[in-house]
C-alpha cells in the first residue's frame, strides 16, 4: 500500500488562522473534513491520516511555526518513511495571482522562510509542492503584513472553490503522480 505526506504550512494561534500565509493549514482541514478524521497533537505537528483509494495519507501541520518547519517535516518523513517523492507541500505564494494554484515538483524557497527551512532540513530544493497564489497587492515594504493579513471579504467569498480546485490537485497527485497532476492542473 503507498503512502503519502501532505505537509500544511502555517502558524499555530488564533491570530495567525485567518492569514494568507496560513492557507496551507486551511486547505489541509479542508482535505480531511469529510474523512471522519481529525487533527490530533503528537510530535512537532498536529496529525490526521486517512485511506483513500488503496492508500494512506498522512496530513501535518507544523507547530514548529513556519521559520522551522523543515524540522517537523523532516521528522514526519523518517517516522513514516515515507521519501521525498510521496510528500506535498502546501504554501502560499506572493509571485502568483489570488487562488492560482501550481505543483511544481522542485524551485526555490523565493524568500519563503517556511521552504527556506524545509531546504535545510532535507538538505535539496526538490520536493514536490502546491503553491496557492495569494497575490502581491501590497505597498513597497509592507510584504509582512500582508503576507500576516486577514482575507478581505472579496478573497474570504472566493476562497473555497480554489480551496476545492486545490483539494482535487492533491488527490490528481496521489492517484497519477506528479507529472500528469502538474498537466491536468497547472
Amino acid at each position: 500500500m503507498s503512502k503519502y505526506l501532505i505537509v500544511a504550512l502555517g502558524n499555530i494561534g488564533a491570530e495567525y488562522e485567518n492569514t494568507r500565509h496560513n492557507i496551507g493549514f486551511k486547505i489541509a482541514d479542508e482535505l480531511i473534513k469529510d474523512k471522519d478524521v481529525s487533527f490530533d497533537m503528537k510530535r512537532l505537528a498536529f496529525y490526521a491520516s486517512y485511506k483513500f483509494k488503496g492508500k494512506t495519507i498522512h496530513v501535518i501541520k507544523p507547530t514548529t511555526y513556519m521559520n522551522l518547519s523543515g524540522k517537523a517535516i523532516k521528522y514526519w518523513m523518517q517516522e513514516l518513511n515515507i521519501p521525498v517523492e510521496n510528500t506535498l507541500t502546501l504554501v502560499d505564494d506572493l509571485a502568483l495571482p489570488f487562488g492560482k494554484i501550481r505543483l511544481k515538483p522542485s524551485g526555490s524557497d523565493a524568500g519563503h522562510n517556511g521552504l527556506k527551512s524545509l531546504a535545510e532540513y532535507l538538505n535539496s530544493t526538490t520536493y514536490p509542492r502546491l503553491k496557492f497564489g495569494i497575490g502581491d497587492n501590497f505597498s513597497k515594504g509592507r510584504q509582512i503584513d500582508y503576507v500576516l493579513g486577514q482575507w478581505t471579504k472579496e478573497e474570504e467569498a472566493e476562497l473555497g472553490s480554489y480551496i476545492a480546485s486545490s483539494i482535487k490537485a492533491i488527490e490528481d497527485f496521489f492517484q497519477v503522480g506528479l507529472e500528469r497532476a502538474m498537466n491536468f492542473n497547472n
